[in-house]
């Protein structure tokens, strides 16, 4: 018979992966306490939740939550990052720390919209760039046609202008 607690853990947990845009999950083992909390304090100034999990309790929440791939995630000491807003944050997050900090923190794999990411894919997504340069490197591809047209429709006039000073010099030079 499970306890009070534990039902209120698996809901908690079942809470957190429906909200969650992403989750990451890590193989924390080999990381000190002061090291789980830099961690922590990282995440959490980017919007990110990092939780400790046991498997079982985690397999029950997302079974709870509607997302039985997350069962893929599971395995051995468990720790995931949830992201709730911007997927790449959690991803680029977790990824610069590891680099850092050059500590055994291993990011094994992800689920993003239903879909389980790879290691590999999870480091790709935290290699681009942020939601804000993507969409301004979007903006200028959108605007460079535009920038073209007006400058070949402005070319005739500009030149058309240019002779009439020109000629207006010309004038000038021989009257004065």
């Amino acid at each position: 018979m499970p306890t009070d607690a534990k039902r209120d853990a698996v809901a908690d947990l079942a809470g957190r992966i429906s909200r969650s845009s992403i989750a990451i999950a890590t193989d924390f083992s080999g990381l000190g306490v002061n090291n789980l909390t830099e961690l922590r304090k990282r995440l959490r100034e980017q919007g990110v939740e990092y939780r400790v999990v046991k498997n079982r309790i985690a397999l029950l929440a997302a079974t709870e939550a509607g997302l039985d791939q997350f069962a893929e995630l599971l395995e051995g000491s468990t720790g995931i990052a949830f992201g709730y807003d911007e997927p790449v944050t959690a991803a680029k997050t977790l990824d610069e720390f590891a680099k850092q900090t050059r500590l055994p923190l291993i990011i094994r794999k992800g689920i993003m919209d239903g879909a389980v990411l790879s290691s590999t894919q999870v480091a790709a997504l935290a290699a681009l760039p942020p939601r804000d340069q993507l969409i301004a490197k979007l903006l200028g591809q959108m605007n460079a046609p535009i920038t073209g047209l007006v400058y070949v429709l402005s070319g005739p006039v500009r030149g058309l202008a240019m002779v009439l000073q020109r000629r207006g010099e010309q004038l000038a030079a021989e009257g004065g």
